[in-house]
């Protein structure tokens, strides 16, 4: 995902640096701006299934702390659903170009990367700690996480997400894998 820098001017200046799917971030603040031409926030689709739903809410808060417009796609309690449903919202969010990225939830997290990847374009991975969520920007420009609710803690589920946002594809040599990655799709 590639966006472009604000192209108006701010009403005051702001040093922007890169964060997750090339949004940019106001360095100053902390806070990261929707980028393709508008001062909209950065758009996040937030889904769960009913493992994943007590997470989900938790971190609602945490997330729009972070200045991100949060669009959650369900589900509104913890009765049993199925978590393709949830996972195909988000990614199609986030395919479609309606989101800047994605963050589900689910008991394991395992389950709604593997339904989440079957869209194209989604780079999804489960993580379950803030290194993989790094390596998952840097090297693999992930735009899409899914967390282990019945596995991590709140506090590590914030600090997982806050290297998720904070950090920035590297391109180079893994720009070419994440195309590699790309033709596979094409190709199948």
């Amino acid at each position: 995902m590639r966006l472009t820098l604000l192209q108006q001017v701010p009403p005051r200046p702001v040093v922007l640096v890169q964060s997750a799917g090339g949004i940019p971030k106001d360095a100053e603040s902390g806070t990261t701006e929707q980028a393709r031409g508008d001062p909209e926030r950065m758009r996040v689709y937030l889904g769960s299934d009913h493992a994943g739903f007590q997470m989900k809410e938790a971190l609602k808060p945490y997330l729009e702390g972070r200045g991100l417009k949060v669009h959650d796609v369900g589900t509104a309690s913890e009765d049993s659903v199925d978590y393709p449903d949830f996972a195909e919202k988000v990614a199609h969010g986030v395919a479609d170009g309606d989101a800047d990225c994605g963050v589900l939830v689910c008991g394991s997290g395992i389950g709604m990367a593997m339904a989440a990847n079957k869209v194209d374009g989604v780079r999804a991975a489960m993580v379950t700690d803030a290194e993989l969520a790094r390596m998952m920007r840097r090297h693999n420009d992930a735009n899409v996480i899914t967390l282990g609710g019945r596995y991590i803690t709140r506090q590590l589920a914030e600090e997982i997400l806050s290297a998720f946002f904070d950090t920035e594809f590297e391109g180079g040599r893994h720009q070419r894998r994440v195309d590699k990655i790309a033709a596979l799709e094409d190709d199948n």
